[in-house]
Order: structure tokens, then C-alpha cells, then sequence
């Protein structure tokens, strides 16, 4: 066993990420065999040692898809929405009474990008996670399909799971769906050979990496997989990439799947959900110095740094930060409405609290709201 993975036997709190295709027929509707057969390898990972596992699952629209008589995956976010309120309470019962064979409950937790980026939001999401494991439950996440409007979406559950893991601390993250790990070509062409380990992006730098999947039935592919082990790798969590059917292989630290080794250091920061989880809704054009201030010396935004804004967004929103070029430097939760700001630009804090009030003394984006883009 490599050291990767004697890495992977070692992880006590685990994220496992299943997909739509792994759960479901081409067709839609849950396939029992595939759901039983996932809950034997997790339920004996738990049951093995000291092991805690969050199970984010895709498959709620997949599930609705035949109850509703829909032919495929609806394009309309509403019909999405319906199918997803269907299949969510058959997802979760199919879970809930596979588990009970084990003697072990799940407890359903769904998640908006806007639940996680907002700090009151993001500290109760952690405390549910944490407080099922505590009690020896399976939390099983998905994303709020029913209630997500297309601003404030995930898009996809592997970056969800990527933020997840990063959200409950997790030692490891396991991506399962229906390819077996990367490959440096289409795997379905011969000579093509699944890459076991990825250091850091520039090992698969020359990787042509595919968008669809087989099934049809989810939202992914091996680009969204790639990109949502580069965000847990990022925040120190490693990643194996691998099919459904090995998932038993992989939590038992075999050579299946692809490895991705964390990059980065483990922080318990709520501002990697910010910076991959929340779609700005406007913009505010800062000058030479505020940018200055923002990206290399981590300062809060004052409105004397403000040139212009843009879009329509409330106080709390989510907003981009752009230098005089447009090229986006930060994105923050903005404390003001948009109609507020153009009377702020260019103007002191102190002069602002005298003329309006003292609401006004304050920063438009506070540090501890912000986060610095890699350029």
C-alpha cells in the first residue's frame, strides 16, 4: 500500500460523493440493488472503526423523473424543481430504510450556495453536520434543488461535496460515479491509462478532460469532478476519484480510482464556499489604491476606494470587486443596497457618519467578508 493510501485508511471523517448515474436508470427512478449496494460499503466503513461518513448524493431529480412521467431531464429550472420534490422524499427514504438494516438513521440536511457564504448561515450548517455525527447519524446531503433559483445554485453536487468536506473537516473525500478514475485520453479508446496520483494541477495540465457523462441523467462530468478535487485539495483535504461499483476498494486504500494529494493547508475559513459557491450579483470598480489595499494588504473596502458600481444587489449580497480594467480581484458580502453606494464613492467614513448618519461609519466590504481571487 502507498503511502496515498495508507492516507485513505486513516481518514476518520469521511465525505462520500455518489452521482445521479450511480443511483438511477438511464430512464429515472431509483434503483434499489444500487442503493443497497452503496449503503453495504459505507455501513461497514463505519462499522469497522471510528469512522464518520457525510453522504452527499445527486439522484433527487433523476428519481422524480419517472413518478412524474418526464421522459428525460427537464432543461426549465421549474419542472427541475418539481421532479426534484419528488424524488428528494424517495432519495431519502430508499437511504433511510437501506441504513436501517444496519440499525443506523440518516438525517436529510439540504444546502443553498446562499446558506453557506453568509457567516450565521454557514456556523449553523456546520453545527447540524457536526451534531448528527455526534449522535451516529448519516447526513445526507444534496443541494435545495426545490428552493434554488439559478443566482444561488451549486450547479453541481461534486462541488458541493468538495465544500462540504471542507465545511465538517474531513480527512478525506471520495468522488464515486460511473468512470473508474482520470485518464490522460478518453478512456473508452485504446492506449489511453488512468493517471493514479495527482500531485497538483500541473500533473494533468496536458489531460484533454471530457464534460459529459454516460447516463444522462446528472448535471456533471470529469471536468466538474477535476475542479471539485482541486477545491478540497486546495483546503487540505485529499481526494480519491473513482467508479461506484469500487467504492469498497477505495475506502479500503486500494489501488483504484485516481488520488489527488491536498495542496493546500486545512482551515476551518467559510470564505472558500464565498469564493466558489456564491454568484455575484454586481460589481464595484475600485480605484488603484483600493485594490492595493484588498489584494495585498488584506484591508477591508471603504467607500473612498469605490469608483463605481454595478448591477442591483441588497446589503449582504454577494458582490465582485474589479480593478479599473474589470478583471475581477475579490468578491465580498457587500454591508450596503446598490441604490446606496453612488452617494458613498470616493468619500471618508468619517465624512459619510457626519452628513448621514452613523450607519454610514462603516466599510462597504469587510475583511472578514471578502476573499482575494487567484489571478
Amino acid at each position: 500500500m502507498t503511502v496515498a493510501r495508507h492516507q485513505v485508511t486513516q481518514a476518520r471523517r469521511i465525505v462520500v460523493k455518489v452521482g445521479s448515474s450511480s443511483l438511477t436508470t438511464a430512464s429515472g427512478g431509483l434503483d434499489a440493488d444500487r442503493v443497497d449496494a452503496l449503503v453495504d460499503v459505507l455501513a461497514t466503513v463505519r462499522g469497522a472503526g471510528e469512522k464518520e461518513i457525510v453522504l452527499v448524493s445527486s439522484g433527487a431529480i433523476a428519481a422524480g423523473l419517472a413518478p412524474l412521467g418526464l421522459p428525460r431531464r427537464p432543461k426549465d429550472l421549474a419542472r427541475q424543481q418539481a421532479a426534484a420534490s419528488v424524488g428528494q422524499g424517495l432519495l431519502v427514504a430508499r437511504y433511510t430504510a437501506s441504513f436501517a438494516r444496519y440499525g443506523v438513521r440518516v438525517g436529510q440536511v439540504l444546502l443553498t450556495s446562499d446558506d453557506t457564504s453568509r457567516r450565521a448561515h454557514y456556523r449553523n450548517a456546520y453545527r447540524t453536520l457536526d451534531q448528527l455525527l455526534a449522535m451516529g447519524a448519516v447526513p445526507v446531503v444534496n443541494e435545495n434543488d426545490t428552493v434554488a433559483t439559478d443566482e444561488i445554485r451549486f450547479g453541481d453536487n461534486d462541488r458541493l461535496a468538495a465544500l462540504v468536506a471542507h465545511l465538517v473537516r474531513a480527512d478525506l473525500l471520495v468522488l464515486l460515479s460511473d468512470v473508474d478514475g482520470l485518464y490522460d485520453g478518453d478512456p473508452s479508446r485504446p492506449g489511453t491509462a488512468r493517471i493514479d496520483e495527482v500531485h497538483g494541477p500541473a500533473d494533468i495540465e496536458h489531460v484533454q478532460i471530457g464534460s459529459a457523462g454516460k447516463a444522462g441523467v446528472g448535471t456533471g462530468g470529469m471536468v466538474t469532478k477535476v475542479e471539485a478535487a482541486r477545491i478540497a485539495a486546495a483546503a487540505g483535504v485529499p481526494v480519491v476519484l473513482t467508479s461506484a461499483v469500487r467504492a469498497a476498494d477505495a475506502l479500503a486504500g486500494r489501488g483504484t480510482g485516481t488520488y489527488f494529494h491536498s495542496t493546500g493547508r486545512r482551515s476551518a475559513d467559510r470564505l472558500l464556499w464565498l469564493a466558489h459557491a456564491s454568484t455575484p450579483q454586481g460589481a464595484l470598480i475600485l480605484d488603484d489604491g483600493a485594490v492595493t489595499a484588498v489584494v495585498h494588504g488584506r484591508k477591508s473596502l471603504l467607500p473612498a476606494g469605490i469608483a463605481a458600481v454595478e448591477g442591483e444587489f441588497s446589503a449582504g449580497d454577494p458582490v465582485e470587486l474589479r480593478d479599473g480594467e474589470g478583471r475581477a480581484v475579490a468578491r465580498g458580502l457587500v454591508n450596503f443596497d446598490a441604490k446606496e453606494i453612488p452617494q458613498l464613492l470616493g468619500r471618508s467614513t468619517r465624512e459619510l457618519a457626519r452628513e448621514l448618519g452613523p450607519a454610514y461609519e462603516r466599510e462597504v466590504v469587510h475583511r472578514d467578508d471578502l476573499v482575494v481571487l487567484q489571478p
